[in-house]
């Protein structure tokens, strides 16, 4: 089974989801065509219902009537294109090692995001270099007062959106810790495998490769820190690019049993940072609260409640509660002294 048509997405250059999809299409080898613009604009221009909160990139696929519905999120965009084309998934044939990855995934998209996210905006350098080239990457031809106006307004706005990943004066060094000690990381874990779980890439590693598309090749500051700390992430990023044309045959899921140390020492990290604030938000989403404060790092981290990353939770849960029971135990046994085991609710 293959796509006939290619299918149609919008987005931007300095989107790190519309790179992780656009990365991810090359790799699958699934035919589509990118507009680079908003999708607010483009949806309306072609007469199709927009999603409730559409944001980058935007997918339009044709439902099972032949109609164009627009959709966004990539976590499960990557499973419907699973089920629209066969061959070169990003999914582990392992249930267990598929897990691994969905959480992979999930702390690239949900916790990565704010490393890119308080490098671009809490600095005035970054957000100086972000306000320029975000609106030019939509219209390159803007006359200068109508990108002043652009750059004015797309800053604000966004500069105005650090409280929802929690980038402010209190947390930025926590977040410059974790980067760094991310980077490290990764470093040597390139020193054992091309991918997190092996010789062929997981939508994990998309998720992350998004993100540092931006880190490392859009935002000076970051960028600067990233060529410093692990040389071998700038050049993984640089081919992650493109692996189309990556051999299969000759590259394989590694066993989860034989995961070197260095991916543990990454769920670690995941254990350490994002696990906490995770469970912070999900409590004070029962509770009611719109705030949330824990510990991340040895420091205090607070920020407004996010009901998406409640979402996020509950999803990690329903992937595990779906493993059959010696899964559950493969990866249980995995995970133990990470602090994901934390993440795990029991079922009643």
């Amino acid at each position: 089974m293959s796509l006939s048509k290619p299918i149609p997405l919008i987005g931007a250059v300095g989107s790190p989801y519309t790179r992780k999809m656009l990365s991810l299409l090359r790799y699958r080898r699934i035919p589509h065509n990118i507009i680079w613009d908003d999708p607010s604009l483009v949806l309306d221009e072609m007469g199709i219902e927009k999603p409730k909160i559409p944001f980058l990139p935007t997918f339009i696929f044709e439902d099972q009537e032949g109609k164009l519905e627009a959709t966004c999120d990539s976590t499960p965009i990557i499973r419907r294109l699973e089920d629209l084309q066969a061959g070169r998934s990003v999914i582990p044939d392992d249930p267990a090692l598929a897990f691994i990855n969905y959480l992979l995934e999930d702390f690239g998209d949900e916790w990565c995001t704010k490393f890119m996210f308080h490098y671009r905006w809490h600095f005035s350098e970054d957000a100086d270099n972000a306000g320029t080239q975000l609106p030019l990457c939509r219209d390159v031809t803007l006359p200068d007062d109508a990108l002043q106006e652009f750059k004015r307004f797309f800053s604000e706005r966004q500069i105005g959106r650090l409280g929802y990943v929690g980038s402010n004066n209190t947390t930025a060094p926590i977040i410059d810790r974790c980067y760094r000690r991310f980077l490290r990381l990764l470093e040597a874990h390139f020193k054992a495998l091309p991918f997190l779980l092996g010789h062929r890439p997981g939508s994990g590693d998309f998720a992350i490769f998004g993100q540092l598309t931006q880190l490392v090749g859009f935002d000076p500051t970051p960028r600067a820190i990233t060529h410093q700390v692990s040389p071998r992430t700038v050049a993984w990023t640089g081919t992650m690019e493109d692996h189309s044309g990556l051999d299969l045959e000759k590259n394989h899921w590694a066993e989860l049993e034989s995961l070197p140390n260095s991916l543990y020492e990454i769920l670690k990290e995941v254990g350490r940072s994002y696990v906490p604030a995770l469970l912070a938000n999900a409590q004070a989403l029962v509770a009611g609260e719109k705030e949330w404060e824990t510990d991340i790092d040895g420091q205090r981290w607070s920020q407004r409640s996010f009901p998406y990353q409640g979402k996020c939770l509950q999803w990690i849960n329903e992937e595990y509660h779906k493993l059959s029971s010696n899964d559950q135990q493969r990866v249980d046994s995995w995970i133990a002294g990470t602090g994901c085991e934390a993440l795990l609710i029991p079922q009643p």
